[in-house]
């Protein structure tokens, strides 16, 4: 598996992941316009097929934000969101990031367990946050000195 920055012609895999994998997904212009803006977007790709991606982006001065993470459902528990989330960190290092922050949906307890599980806290919960009236819990992970990150990758 090798990650890499997302391409335009991405998008439609791209779509059927995101399509997959959430009940409110991203249109395909926002994801477009997410691109266009310079946000961190890459891809996971096995034997030439994208099976995964992650876009983030830096918030705040200090601050790293993961807005979108999904993997197709045929290559689930297999690393794949794991290795992006590492990578998309190890960049943020690069940035001097102190936190990097995201939410999940507070019924999603398996993404909040895989969060916990790379390093992540739950800081809070935000009433009403998704469409649906579902509530967010914000994840954070904190960097306290450079170089602090449980990874230690150069990328």
């Amino acid at each position: 598996m090798i990650v890499r920055e997302f391409r335009p012609q991405d998008l439609k895999t791209v779509l059927k992941i995101e399509r997959e994998s959430f009940a409110d997904p991203y249109p395909a212009h926002l994801l477009r316009d997410i691109y266009n803006l310079g946000a961190g977007f890459l891809v996971a790709q096995e034997d030439g097929r994208v099976v995964g991606f992650i876009i983030f982006w830096i918030r705040f001065e200090d601050e790293g934000h993961i807005i979108s993470l999904a993997v197709d459902k045929d290559y689930r528990r297999q690393g794949v969101g794991a290795e992006l989330v590492r990578t998309a960190i190890g960049i943020f290092e690069k940035f001097h990031i102190k936190n990097i922050k995201l939410e999940v949906r507070a019924k999603n307890r398996g993404a909040i367990n895989f969060y916990r599980a790379l390093g992540f806290s739950e800081e809070k919960v935000i009433a009403n946050y998704y469409e649906d009236g579902e509530d967010a819990v914000v994840m954070r992970m904190d960097f306290h000195s450079e170089g602090d990150s449980p990874y230690g990758h150069e990328y």
